[in-house]
C-alpha cells in the first residue's frame, strides 16, 4: 500500500512525520496517557489522566453520561481538534510519538489509529468503495486496493456475506452488517489501534454478539479501546477497565479486579448498580 506524504519542512517537523510514519506501519500499539485535560472553552470535561494500555488488548471505559470517558477516546486519534474551543493539555505516547506534538502529522495519527462511531455510518456508495476508501486516499494501486477489501472484510467477518455484492450499496447491509463494514472500513488502512465508541448500542442482541467475538478475535493483531455503557460486555470483552466519574479517572486495572473487588467505593457503588 501507498505510503502516507508527509510534510516535510522544517527539520524537528519532518523527523516528527517520518517517526509517526513509521510507528503507524512498524511500531507496537502501546498507548501511554499523561496529566491529559481536555477543556470546552473554560469547562473542563478531563482532568488530568494517566493511564498505560497493554498492547493487542481490549480495554474499556465505563461510567455514567456525560463523565469523559468519550471525551477522552476521541483525544486518543485527534478527533477533539475538530471541536471548536476545544484545549488538550498533557501527552499522548503511541509507539513513542506524542501525537500532540505540534510537528506531528494528524493524518498520520489518524491512520495508525482508526475509530468506529456509535451508530454504523457507512458512505453512499458501494460496500467495495466503502472499504477501498482508504487505500485510495493513502495511494494505494488497484491490486494493493482489491487485496485490502477481501483482506478487511475478512477479519471484520463479512467477507463471506458480501462477496458476491460488493458493488450494491452499503445502505443496503442490515444494521450488524453495516458496523462490520465500518470496522473493515477501518482495518483497510492498517492501523494498530482501534477505538469504538459504543459500538453496540444499536445493534439487536445476536449483532452485538458477532461484533464483541470479532472484537477478541481482532485483539489478536490490534489494541483495541472501547467506551461502553454496557458493563456485561465490557466484563465479557475486557482485559482491562476503566472508570470514570465527574471527568476523572476513578480506577483502573484487570476487569475481573474491577468488577469482584475494586479499591475504590465509587467504583463498588457503580459497578453493583447503586450509582448511575
Amino acid at each position: 500500500m501507498g505510503r502516507v506524504q508527509l510534510a516535510q519542512t522544517k527539520p524537528r517537523e519532518a523527523r516528527c512525520a517520518t517517526e509517526t510514519e513509521q510507528a503507524a506501519q512498524e511500531g507496537s500499539a502501546s498507548l501511554l496517557i499523561r496529566g491529559l485535560s481536555v477543556y470546552y472553552t473554560e469547562t473542563c470535561a478531563l482532568k488530568e489522566v494517566d493511564m498505560e494500555v497493554s498492547d493487542r488488548s481490549i480495554t474499556a471505559f465505563i461510567g455514567p453520561s456525560g463523565c469523559g470517558k468519550s471525551t477522552l477516546l476521541r483525544c486518543l486519534n485527534r478527533m477533539n481538534d475538530t471541536i471548536a474551543g476545544a484545549r488538550v493539555e498533557g501527552e499522548v505516547r503511541v509507539s513513542g510519538i506524542n501525537i500532540y506534538d505540534p510537528h506531528v502529522d494528524v493524518t498520520a495519527v489518524r491512520r495508525m489509529v482508526g475509530m468506529v462511531f456509535q451508530r454504523p455510518n457507512p458512505f453512499a456508495m458501494s460496500i467495495y468503495d466503502n472499504v477501498a476508501y482508504g487505500p485510495r486516499l493513502v495511494g494505494a494501486t488497484k491490486a494493493e486496493v482489491q487485496g485490502a477489501v477481501e483482506k478487511s472484510l475478512e477479519r471484520a467477518a463479512l467477507w463471506d456475506e458480501v462477496k458476491d455484492r460488493l458493488k450494491e450499496s452499503a445502505l443496503a447491509l442490515s444494521g450488524g452488517q453495516q458496523q462490520r463494514l465500518c470496522i473493515a472500513r477501518a482495518l483497510a488502512v492498517e492501523p494498530r489501534i482501534l477505538l469504538l465508541d459504543e459500538p453496540c448500542s444499536a445493534l439487536d442482541p445476536v449483532s452485538t454478539m458477532r461484533i464483541e467475538d470479532l472484537l477478541v478475535e481482532l485483539k489478536e493483531g490490534l489494541t483495541i479501546v472501547m467506551v461502553t455503557h454496557n458493563m456485561q460486555q465490557a466484563a465479557r470483552v475486557a482485559d482491562e477497565v476503566g472508570y470514570f466519574y465527574m471527568g476523572e479517572l476513578i480506577e483502573f486495572g484487570r476487569t475481573r479486579r474491577i468488577f469482584e473487588r475494586p479499591t475504590r467505593p465509587e467504583t463498588e457503588s457503580y459497578v453493583t448498580g447503586r450509582l448511575g
